[in-house]
Parts: C-alpha cells; sequence; structure tokens
C-alpha cells in the first residue's frame, strides 16, 4: 500500500501552543454552553415561579432556602425571586460576552493554524 506523496509540515513549539490554546479554548467553550443552558432554565423556572405566586391568594407562602423550605410572606418572596432572575439575568450576560470573546480568539487561532497547515488539520466540529 502506497502512502500520499503530500508535504510535510514541520509542527514547531510555537504551531504545537497554538493546538493546546485552540484545544482549551474549545473545551471553554463547550462548558460556557452548558452553563448557558442551565442558567437559561434557571431563569425559566425563576419566571414560572413567579407567575405561580401571581396567582396564589396566600400571604405567607413556603420558600426554599437551601434544602428547608420555611413560610416566608409574599412581597419578601416576590422581592427575592425578583432579585435571583437579575443575577441569572446578569450571569447570562457575561456569560454570552465571554462566549463571544472565546469564538474570537478560536477564529484568530483558526487562521493562523489552516494558514500554517491547510488540509492538514481539522478544527471544525462534525
Amino acid at each position: 500500500m502506497q502512502q500520499g506523496a503530500g508535504s510535510e509540515t514541520v509542527v514547531t513549539w510555537e504551531d504545537q501552543l497554538n493546538i493546546n490554546r485552540f484545544s482549551k479554548l474549545n473545551n471553554r467553550f463547550h462548558e460556557i454552553e452548558d452553563d448557558i443552558k442551565a442558567e437559561k432554565e434557571r431563569n425559566e423556572n425563576l419566571e414560572d415561579a413567579s407567575n405561580e405566586l401571581i396567582l396564589t391568594d396566600e400571604d405567607v407562602v413556603r420558600f426554599q432556602i437551601g434544602d428547608v423550605f420555611a413560610h416566608v410572606p409574599r412581597e419578601e418572596v416576590e422581592d427575592r425571586i425578583e432579585l435571583m432572575k437579575e443575577d441569572t439575568t446578569k450571569n447570562l450576560e457575561k456569560l454570552e460576552e465571554e462566549k463571544e470573546s472565546v469564538l474570537a480568539q478560536m477564529s484568530e487561532l483558526k487562521k493562523v493554524l489552516y494558514a500554517k497547515f491547510k488540509d492538514s488539520i481539522n478544527l471544525e466540529e462534525d
């Protein structure tokens, strides 16, 4: 069996560092995607809780604090839920910004690596 007569590109230390950096960024990108998904789910749950709270006639409702449910005045629960939604929204914004930063860095590394290695390297996910 005959191997292709393609030219071999020498991988320098700097190239290897760029490949490793791309791999770390790619892993971080996937972690961010998972975090965004979790924060969106949390935000939806908080929105559902807020809607359920509107429908209740109770002045005191059960509110989970850690692993314990406590009886808390409805107004206080409404305030806590609003604060939690604000925190979730801020976290989502930070994650989206970090995601954009990671994607930009990955794009730059792709340009550098594809320029040198052309078809010898595959940085795309299937």
